[in-house]
């Protein structure tokens, strides 16, 4: 049989079968793929099946999460309320306190700015005394800058230290020495030594230079300054105020500062040697306070000795006292003797007579004891 290709009918026929045994591959096919699949979708059933009850489980956890957020949520309202009840609470007591504080605060801070009032006002009294301070040192200074201002002002400071340590009538002021010199201060001492002179000197303008030297050149010209002035006075006490038979061997030059006196036996001793030589003396406040206690000591036993004769007959007529006295105490020493001697005499005369009393209130019924201390005088008749 011989089959045209070419025939619409035999490609039809062709054409179907191909068809059928396409679609029986497919099918085949498909029976396969669905076995392999039902194989593979076991698995991923009993997968899926898992799953849902995961699925369930969730749920449920989500349901007890749902009310357990629900309790949360009520715990923490109630918790939230609590929390403000507190709060406002809180908040009242640091309202209450923050009063307290503020009222404190305030009157700290009222009390503090009266109690800085009060240091102002004492501020500018002390700015006014400082002013006034400053007022006076100026005016010292003025003083000082001047010869006779700054002289008359050691002669005030030597008197108020020789009026408190001697009595008033050991000393004269500006006293007049038979050379016609005019001394200072004169204190009477008795001889030996004799009178002494104290006389007040301030090398005030050389020490000022010593002081505000800036140089070795300045400094040296300082010291020679110093050096001449304080010779000066020395030759001029020596000269004036040692006069023999009338003064003491020496006099006292007083110097009204205490850093002058230190810078000369500082850094000028050989001025203080020179002044001993001259037999003038060097004193300061200090160690003239010291020097005229010690003339006071010496004041005090010249006195003493101008009355020893009196002292002597004081104790003359105080021997005399006390030999009456010893006198007078012998006799009532001997009037007491006899009082006593008289009182025990008397108490011997009271024994007896309580003795006598006694027998005389038992006289009616006892017989009398011989007295043997008395003496019975017998009666006698008549003589015929």
């Amino acid at each position: 049989m011989t089959i045209d290709l070419e025939d619409p009918l035999v490609l039809a026929a062709i054409a179907g079968i191909l068809a059928f045994l396409l679609i029986v591959i497919l099918l085949i096919v498909t029976v396969r793929s669905v076995g392999r699949s039902a194989r593979l979708t076991a698995p991923l059933a009993q997968q899926i099946g898992m799953l849902g009850q995961r699925v369930q489980l969730l749920s449920d956890g989500q349901q007890q999460l749902a009310g357990g957020l629900n309790h949360v949520s009520e715990a923490a309202a109630a918790s939230q309320a609590n929390m403000l009840h507190l709060m406002e609470q809180r908040l009242t007591q640091v309202s209450g306190s923050m009063n307290e504080n503020l009222q404190g605060s305030a009157r700290r801070t009222a009390q503090s700015l009266g109690e800085l009032q009060q240091r102002l006002q004492a501020i500018d009294k002390a700015q006014d005394n400082i002013t006034k301070l400053s007022g006076d040192v100026l005016s010292l200074q003025d003083i000082l800058s001047n010869k006779q201002t700054r002289g008359a002002f050691g002669e005030i400071q030597l008197k108020d230290i020789v009026s408190k340590a001697l009595p008033s009538d050991s000393y004269t002021w500006q006293a007049t020495l038979s050379n016609g010199k005019l001394a200072d201060c004169l204190i009477h001492l008795p001889n030996p030594p004799g009178p002494i002179v104290v006389d007040s000197k301030f090398p005030l303008e050389a020490y000022e230079a010593l002081r505000n030297a800036k140089t070795q050149q300045h400094l040296n010209e300082a010291a020679r300054m110093m050096r001449t002035a304080v010779r000066v006075h020395i030759k001029a006490i020596s000269e004036k105020y040692i006069l023999d038979g009338e003064t003491a061997d020496g006099a006292l030059m007083f110097l009204p500062s205490e850093a002058v006196y230190a810078e000369l036996h500082s850094n000028f001793p050989e001025l203080v040697r020179e002044g001993f030589a001259a037999r003038v003396w060097i004193v300061s406040p200090t160690t003239c306070m010291a020097t005229l206690n010690t003339m006071r000591a010496i004041l005090k036993d010249a006195r003493m000795q101008e009355q020893a004769g009196a002292i002597r007959r004081e104790l003359g007529l105080l021997f005399g006292d006390i030999e009456r006295l010893g006198a007078r105490v012998e006799n009532l020493d001997r009037h007491f003797g006899q009082a006593a001697k008289d009182i025990a005499e008397i108490k011997i005369s009271s024994d007896k007579a309580g003795r006598r009393a006694r027998r005389l209130d038992n006289f009616d019924f006892e017989e009398l004891a011989p007295d043997p201390s008395s003496t019975v005088v017998p009666i006698t008749g008549p003589k015929t």
